[in-house]
């Protein structure tokens, strides 16, 4: 089905999924479709795959799409208005609008202005700088295997721990937990289980391959894709679903980062791109303006393709059995193996690649994603938008 559809659509090889991302040719089902226009909120696919997510109703899935798009260009407006006040913000699903958190000795002239923005004001004690450093803190330190990852939740206006759970005795875990209450506010969460990347060994589908592991597209830009560094090191060679020869990996940087970018020829190119594997219609990447804490989200990627969920957290620190990875987001979105390095977009906007997570698409999980912006300025790369 996919090389039958690659040779009516002369695409020999690579599509960079701006938010969906697989390695591979566009399925049948969503061959012929048409991408929404720049002036539509969505796609009739995306706002079903939020119906189904979410629980909403058509009605529902759009206005929140609309104001969720309100709430991300109001964000750098409202942060200047509140100044060394700010102490953080995200979207309110509830509400419909964009949250700002200010702090308690904020001069009245100041939470006035946050007002005029069109924000809610929320007053809190802890700056997200103070919020911030302390997390800064906590990244010094040596995190052993029970302590899943750490971030600021600005609307807890704390730095979260999280433990996992079966680990919350061990004499490791609490030691860690006591020098990071010493960083500043904290509070401590119990998960499930350890996060773990999304890799897999080689197996039949529409994957990239490097070596013997699995991953998935992110996003193109000019000259090739960007994915996850836990995917392949700088030099690897990268396969395409058909085995043939794409390119190498430029730039890798695992842990740490979870990033890295892959330089792309022997005929295969890059398009703004993101597959809908038939859930929804395929998806044009416009631009890759930052969507807040609390806004939808969806995920696509080789295995388990299209999900969406919600930004959980931002700037997390996840604490991977190889190293800690920073300046994570964590979303609720599920994800499985080989997903890893596949696109997390919102609406039209590229968000970031799949790092990993814990759960399944079965029981349901949760999925950090590097943001994209990052990986571009780390390697001077442009984005492929339509």
């Amino acid at each position: 089905m996919r090389r039958s559809r690659l040779r009516h659509l002369g695409l020999a090889g690579l599509l960079v999924l701006g938010s969906l991302t697989a390695f591979g040719a566009l399925p049948a089902s969503a061959a012929g479709s048409p991408a929404p226009a720049a002036g539509e909120p969505a796609s009739a696919g995306l706002l079903d795959a939020m119906q189904r997510d979410f629980g909403l109703t058509r009605a529902e899935a759009e206005d929140r799409l609309a104001a969720e798009r309100r709430a991300t260009d109001l964000a750098p407006t409202a942060r200047r208005a509140a100044g060394d006040a700010f102490g953080g913000s995200w979207f309110d699903a509830d509400r419909g609008r964009l949250t700002v958190a200010v702090t308690s000795d904020a001069p009245p002239a100041t939470v006035r202005a946050v007002h005029a923005t069109g924000a809610h004001v929320r007053t809190v004690e802890h700056s997200a700088r103070a919020l911030d450093e302390a997390k800064t803190r906590i990244d010094r330190l040596d995190a052993p295997a029970g302590v899943s990852g750490w971030h600021v939740d600005p609307a807890a206006n704390t730095v979260v721990v999280d433990v996992v759970s079966s680990d919350r005795a061990d004499n490791d875990v609490r030691q860690f937990v006591d020098r990071a209450n010493e960083a500043g506010p904290v509070t401590v969460r119990t998960v499930p289980s350890a996060p773990r990347t999304f890799a897999a060994g080689t197996v039949g589908g529409d994957p990239y391959y490097t070596g013997n592991v699995r991953c998935s597209i992110g996003f193109s830009v000019h000259g090739g894709f960007v994915t996850a560094g836990h995917c392949g090191g700088a030099g690897a060679a990268v396969r395409g679903w058909d085995g043939s020869h794409i390119g190498t990996f430029q730039g890798s940087s695992f842990p740490g980062n979870d990033y890295a970018w892959v330089g792309v020829g022997s005929g295969w190119w890059t398009v703004p791109v993101v597959l809908g594997w038939g859930t929804i219609p395929d998806r044009l990447v416009r631009g890759s303006n930052e969507a807040p804490v609390g806004a939808s989200i969806c995920r696509s990627g080789s295995t388990t393709h299209w999900h969406c969920g919600t930004v959980l957290a931002k700037n997390e620190t996840v604490n991977y059995s190889q190293g800690a990875v920073h300046q994570m987001t964590k979303t609720s979105v599920c994800a499985q193996g080989g997903d890893s390095g596949g696109s997390f977009i919102s609406g039209d906007q590229a968000q970031g690649v799949t790092s990993g997570g814990w759960g399944n698409c079965s029981s349901g999980g949760e999925t950090w994603f590097q943001p994209v912006n990052e990986i571009l300025n780390r390697y001077g790369l442009t984005l492929h938008t339509a």
